[in-house]
């Protein structure tokens, strides 16, 4: 019996295991059903909030951290302190929270706060509300916390908040008690201080009552939008929005926005939220255009998974959030479109893909960017951007700037944390220059075909699972049969630079000549060589570095393709030769198409005649 017991319990403990075996990859999940009542004579509101939480993790939760964002905007918040301390401060912050009256801050208090019916003990620190549970919630149970709050939106200062700097009334984002993730890394309770977000996938049904001559954009789809008296007071309306499966919910209001519902040809609900006016005349060419982008983006970047998107003209610039963005309307059109293409961009990253932005914000800013500038550049092929010329590299600029930020001395490694990041320089060069370069030097690397076909094939792997800079290059290395965690290591936790130069060009034994390379920089990456003869022809050599345990195909359909012996990463010279007379080749060049972050060009061309040959042996 005593051996029967022992190999039960073992028998447990292994069906354990395999229902956890995957213990990284849960996801919590959580339903919200939240009500706000608004009253847009002092900015205050009163709010209820009825959240379902299962908790899908191999761990019992003793307590649950809620985010109070709002209260960031208040005087002695660690967001006005660090915006006055940082050596970089961003114009639109800098010491303008320390000089709120207690009419113009940002508060969110709880009043009360219950789990299944018993009362939950929290304390309210900065914008973090901590909470001990009068019951630990165990692996794979639901419970339902029901919350009373009051809050005042603060005047805008940074991304939400009353009256913008062009007239929207309520810019609405981080603006109810939104649950903290808990992951495999356990949880993500981050202080707001200004940078990013990480939330739980679920469902939001919200309503938000204010005077009936507001209208409101918002995440989710309209379900409720009649002319009624709210139970708090006269000539109010209720609006009614649903969203299912997003980790964040987030509204704007105006009595002067005009709505425009497009219907995109992938069978996608737009609409656009703004003040029509003179400054906003470039709105109304918006939907067409937008329209175009959805079709190229579904095609090459992954298909949208929600059918509505909202542009709402509110805020401090531009900001994404789960089927809604919202950006401020006084610009060109170029403008306009550049910045409703970059934060709906962030829908397939930061919503759907749902990175953690804290601590891979390259991944997500990065991966957005890298999008955005496809996006802009077939826009304009198609002759949908008036006056917009594409270009064959639509990263060149990108290229340059992170050229000259890496020589610089400032640059900071990708896996900073981006609240800890010395300057916001660093944080944003590195998050959307050096995050977007990362994936355009990868294309570089595995070649186009099989780079494109991994994009696709990492949102249709990991959507909606929160995936991390592992999980991406595993897909990249699966894609294209390459070794590719030297590349990630070397790009997300070093400064190191790329920088190859040509050495030497003369001639070899049987009518050949050899070429010598030279590796400057500590970043090692794979080469493409350019050979061309005088009479036109072209021969691209590829040298694979040694940890690729492999070799990219050949891109350049329009030369000649040769892959050479690889290139050890510790060796700091290289050696190969081609098959012709030094005579006969008129030019050599090093990474040709700029594929590479190269921070020195001026050594990477050999041009015959340019230096004097050695005598053959």
């Amino acid at each position: 019996m005593k051996y029967l017991k022992l190999f039960l319990l073992l028998i447990a403990v292994l069906n354990l295991q395999l229902v956890y075996a995957q213990a990284d990859r849960w996801q919590q999940r959580a339903e919200y059903t939240m009500s706000i009542d608004l009253n847009t004579e002092n900015h205050q509101f009163t709010g209820t909030q009825e959240l379902k939480y299962t908790n899908n993790s191999p761990d019992d939760l003793n307590r649950v951290f809620y985010h109070l964002f709002f209260n960031a905007f208040q005087p002695g918040s660690m967001m006005d302190i660090r915006s006055q301390n940082i050596k970089d401060s961003d114009t639109r912050v800098g010491s303008r929270i320390g000089m709120l009256t207690n009419e113009g801050m940002g508060k969110l208090n709880i009043s009360t706060l219950e789990m299944n019916g018993a009362k939950c003990k929290f304390e309210h620190v900065g914008t973090i509300l901590e909470v001990e549970l009068p019951k630990a919630i165990a692996p794979g149970k639901t419970v339902v916390f029901r919350m009373t709050y009051t809050g005042q939106v603060p005047e805008q200062i940074r991304r939400s908040g009353r009256n913008n700097a062009e007239g929207i009334d309520y810019s609405m984002s981080q603006w109810y008690p939104k649950m903290s993730e808990y992951d495999y890394q356990g949880w993500h309770a981050n202080p707001y201080v200004g940078r990013e977000y990480y939330g739980i996938w679920g469902d939001f049904d919200v309503s938000i009552s204010l005077p009936s001559n507001y209208v409101v954009g918002a995440t989710g789809k309209l379900v409720k939008n009649d002319k009624h008296s709210s139970p708090t007071a006269e000539g109010k309306k209720t609006w009614r929005f649903v969203a299912k499966d997003v980790h964040d919910f987030v509204w704007g209001a105006d009595p002067d926005y005009k709505e425009v519902v497009k219907k995109a040809a992938d069978g996608i609900d737009m609409h656009f939220y703004y003040q029509e006016n003179e400054d906003t005349e470039a709105w109304s060419a918006l939907p067409d255009i937008m329209d175009k982008a959805f079709t190229y983006i579904n095609k090459n970047f992954g298909v949208y998974p929600y059918d509505k998107y909202s542009f709402i003209q509110g805020g401090d610039g531009g900001m994404e959030y789960p089927m809604a963005t919202l950006i401020t309307g006084h610009r060109s059109l170029r403008s306009l479109v550049g910045v409703s293409v970059h934060e709906l961009m962030h829908s397939w990253y930061q919503s759907t893909l749902g990175f953690n932005e804290s601590l891979y914000p390259w991944m997500d800013e990065g991966f957005t960017s890298y999008a955005s500038a496809e996006v802009m550049n077939h826009l304009a092929a198609i002759g949908a951007l008036p006056g917009v010329e594409p270009t064959e590299n639509p990263h060149e600029r990108t290229y340059i700037g992170m050229t000259n930020w890496a020589k610089s001395g400032a640059e900071e490694a990708l896996s900073t944390h981006a609240d800890h990041y010395n300057t916001n320089q660093a944080y944003g060069i590195g998050s959307y220059v050096k995050g977007s370069v990362f994936l355009s030097q990868l294309k570089y690397i595995m070649g186009a075909d099989a780079f494109n076909a991994g994009m696709l094939r990492f949102y249709e792997t990991w959507k909606f699972k929160h995936p991390n800079p592992n999980d991406f290059i595993r897909v990249m290395e699966k894609q294209s049969g390459l070794e590719l965690d030297w590349y990630k290591e070397y790009m997300v936790n070093t400064v190191k630079t790329v920088d190859y130069k040509f050495v030497d060009f003369n001639p070899g034994k049987k009518k050949t000549t050899v070429v010598k390379l030279e590796k400057v920089g500590l970043f090692p990456m794979p080469l493409d060589v350019e050979v061309t003869d005088k009479k036109g022809k072209k021969t691209i050599y590829n040298i694979p570095l040694r940890i690729m345990r492999g070799n990219k195909p050949q891109d350049d359909k329009s030369a000649g393709y040769e892959v050479l012996e690889d290139w050890p990463w510790t060796n700091p010279t290289y050696e190969f030769v081609i098959p012709q007379k030094a005579s006969k080749i008129v030019s050599v060049v090093i990474d040709p198409k700029q594929g590479m972050v190269d921070i020195d060009r001026s050594n990477n061309r050999f041009d015959n005649g340019s230096v004097k040959l050695k005598k053959k042996k």
